[in-house]
């Protein structure tokens, strides 16, 4: 009897759910927008997942009494008075196999270790940073942002740089480029203006804006590449507390870099990598190259004892080559 496996990835703006057998191979996926209970509520996140995983199942062409476990990701889910909720809503699909479920960046993690564990660093609209031992055992931070100093989303680069234009404008701080950027993006004709508007309400930004720090420090302006460097120092942070919960200070093992914002500049990788090291030598930092959901299939074929190195890499490259086809990309390896 052949065995399949079901991965869900919840996402704050996007959804999937994938279906693989036991060598790798995927039968079928699912799409959906946000699932996050935070944004829409536990029942918005019910709904979310049913629509995502009948649509995996109907895509690969099985019953749910075909699965033989499966595997959760889900944003948001950082708190033990969550668990509840989120249970209750699994179990409503009626999938009569084990599962288990964590915080989405831990099938990051999973996904992009080499070994399969290690820590994985999220860098995107927000942030996050989650580990796991070879024996399972998991290492974190809150995950809440501001309340818990835990910077490093794209939102912080954005306030940071704004926080840059007005030390200079008020002479606490150098010039910069960003000063100009910052004001053509917004529209505005000065910088009190634009301080101004953004106190008031009258103004906004998104962590969208990030492109502005990383154009403006590719064309070499200092501030802007102390900003990128500062963010990369803020997410070292978070690994550095992970790393010594799990006591990983003296072992060889993976970051996994989880994010678009990895993508933005170098200097990223460059200032976490110098933090990191200070504390854990043997720390080696790789970028994610699957999507997320494969490391929810890998967590549901832990649940039955499958672990095999040669299966994630299977799932890897076979769900890449279905992602970048939906997204009309084209691989010429």
């Amino acid at each position: 009897m052949t065995a399949y496996f079901l991965g869900v990835d919840i996402g704050g703006s996007k959804s999937h759910a994938m279906i693989a057998d036991a060598h790798g191979h995927v039968l079928g996926i699912g799409r959906g927008g946000t699932g996050n209970h935070e944004a829409i509520g536990f029942e918005g996140f019910a709904l979310a997942l049913r629509q995502i995983t009948d649509q995996a199942l109907t895509s690969a062409g099985i019953g749910k009494e075909q699965i033989s476990g499966f595997g959760l990701g889900i944003a948001g889910y950082d708190f033990p008075i969550d668990r509840l909720p989120h249970e209750e809503a699994i179990q409503a699909l009626g999938i009569p196999a084990p599962y288990e479920f964590v915080n989405d960046a831990v099938i990051g993690l999973i996904a992009g270790a080499r070994a399969g564990w290690g820590v994985s660093v999220v860098a995107g609209t927000g942030n996050n940073c989650r580990g796991r031992d070879a024996q399972g055992r998991e290492g974190r931070v809150a995950g809440v942002g501001y309340w818990t100093a835990e910077h490093g989303g794209g939102f912080d680069l954005v306030r940071k740089a704004i926080q840059a234009v007005a030390m200079a404008w008020s002479m606490r701080g150098p010039e910069t480029r960003l000063t100009e950027k910052f004001l053509n993006y917004l529209g505005v004709h000065d910088v009190l203006d634009m301080l101004e508007g953004l106190s008031r309400g009258r103004l906004e930004l998104s962590a969208a804006a990030v492109m502005l720090v990383f154009e403006t420090a590719a064309e070499g302006d200092p501030v802007a590449c102390d900003v990128i460097r500062w963010m990369g120092r803020e997410l070292a942070s978070l690994a550095l507390g992970v790393i010594r919960q799990l006591h990983f200070e003296r072992l060889e093992f993976d970051v996994v870099l989880t994010g678009s914002l990895y993508k933005g500049s170098p200097l990223i990788t460059e200032a976490m990598r110098e933090a990191i090291h200070t504390v854990a030598p043997g720390a080696s930092f790789v970028p994610l190259q699957a999507p997320p959901v494969v490391g929810a299939v890998l967590l549901g074929m832990e649940q039955v004892n499958l672990r095999a190195p040669e299966v994630r890499l299977a799932l890897t490259e076979n769900a890449r080559r279905l992602f970048d086809a939906a997204e009309g990309k084209v691989n010429h390896a």
